[in-house]
């Protein structure tokens, strides 16, 4: 069988949820979604792992510029892109590659990490959130990481955060709107005009924006509703066969990666064997099927 490569899955850094933990004793108590075992304890992650399946690893949602300073956050992303290199190759039969961590409060230290993964084969890209700071991630300030990002070829990795300032935020629903919204305020700022050869991979299929189709091509701009479509999205929605055709339609057969969002929602290891199946469920060729697993991660990686 073909080897399927899992563009979106998880794990934590042991050693920094500790150096975190020395100054935030109540970290895990408040982040509840960091006791999965599965994060951490790889010999849970390799029991009933799928077979010919291999993921692409970044850091849960544990960011060191929410409770340190420019220059500690910047030593412990470093200190953590480090450990999870450890944790794929300790691991390579089930972690192919690396997407690094970078500090958003150390904008300085950001454009070094960029520099380093664009000349380091070991990691494939950098991952971003939809917030950081109390501000989109679109906001002018961070301007500069898709700049850098572009001019090296790094890709972007985009998961969700939630909008503290809301009060009503839920796992099932606010994740969604943070993505979508936050791929709205990227085009809106038009950084797929400034930077054309600019690689976002957004995670969850894309949220709302497919079933969104003809309300953004009616009240946005020909350019606009053309520059969703440059977004790379996932498979990571939890099954779904109708909802995959309808990411696929939107942007493309060459757009579309499998990815599980592994090991959250079906313990231990995710909901990898329910998204295969979905996928193996769409009506597509088995050419597009092909490229949905495996080969439009690695043209994406190539073009970087």
């Amino acid at each position: 069988m073909d080897l399927k490569l899992d563009a979106f899955a998880h794990v934590l850094p042991q050693q920094l949820l500790n150096d975190i933990k020395k100054d935030v004793p109540s970290i895990i108590e408040d982040n509840l979604f960091l006791q999965i075992p599965s994060l951490s304890d790889f010999k849970i992650r390799n029991q009933a792992f799928p077979q010919n399946v291999k993921q692409i690893i970044s850091n849960v949602n544990l960011n060191p510029e929410d409770y340190f300073d420019s220059q500690k956050s910047a030593q412990m992303c470093w200190k953590a892109n480090s450990e999870l290199l450890q944790i794929q190759k300790d691991n390579s039969n089930i972690f192919e590659a690396v997407v690094a961590m970078v500090p958003m409060n150390n904008l300085k230290e950001t454009v070094k990490i960029i520099q380093d993964v664009s000349k380091n084969s070991e990691f494939v890209g950098i991952q971003l959130f939809t917030r950081a700071l109390g501000r989109s991630i679109a906001d002018d300030s961070f301007e500069v990481i898709f700049q850098e990002a572009e001019k090296l070829q790094v890709p972007i990795w985009l998961h969700p955060v939630f909008d503290e300032s809301k009060r009503d935020n839920n796992i099932t629903f606010s994740w969604e709107y943070e993505l979508t919204q936050a791929m709205y305020q990227i085009v809106e700022a038009g950084y797929f005009e400034k930077y054309p050869n600019l690689k976002i991979i957004v995670h969850h299929a894309g949220a709302m924006v497919p079933f969104f189709d003809g309300r953004i091509k009616h009240t946005m701009s020909e350019q606009e509703y053309l520059d969703f479509k440059k977004f790379y999205v996932d498979t990571a929605i939890l099954g779904n066969t109708k909802a995959l055709e309808l990411a696929l339609d939107f942007y493309g057969e060459d757009h579309l990666l499998f990815g599980t969002d592994a090991p959250f929602a079906v313990m231990p290891n995710g909901a990898t064997s329910e998204v295969m199946k979905a996928i193996d469920e769409m009506d597509i060729s088995t050419s597009t099927r092909k490229k949905i697993y495996h080969d439009n991660l690695i043209n994406l990686l190539k073009e970087g």
